[in-house]
């Protein structure tokens, strides 16, 4: 699997939620956040600053899945990461 240019491969990474009261949060209240963490499997040949492994958070509402070797893989642009961990 090789991405191009700006667009890079992850695997969503789906968190437990806790606020600062120690209250977990549920799936539904989670999914209310803008942003979603997410592992870099593979970034596409024009990304300079992001890296294989990197955790990263980005927009939730960007890119779209893919099954590849029949695993679920999400494909987002470079433009869509806001925090790399």
């Amino acid at each position: 699997m090789r991405p191009i240019g700006k667009n890079i491969v992850i695997e969503t990474i789906d968190e437990e939620v806790k606020t600062s009261s120690g209250l977990l949060l549920s799936a539904e209240d989670a999914g209310s956040f803008r942003y979603k963490k997410g592992k870099v499997v593979k970034p596409g040949s024009d990304v300079s600053v992001i890296g294989e492994g990197d955790m990263i958070y980005y927009d939730k509402r960007s890119g779209y899945t893919m099954i590849i070797n029949d695993k679920p893989y999400t494909i987002i642009q470079e433009r869509d990461v806001v925090v790399v961990i």
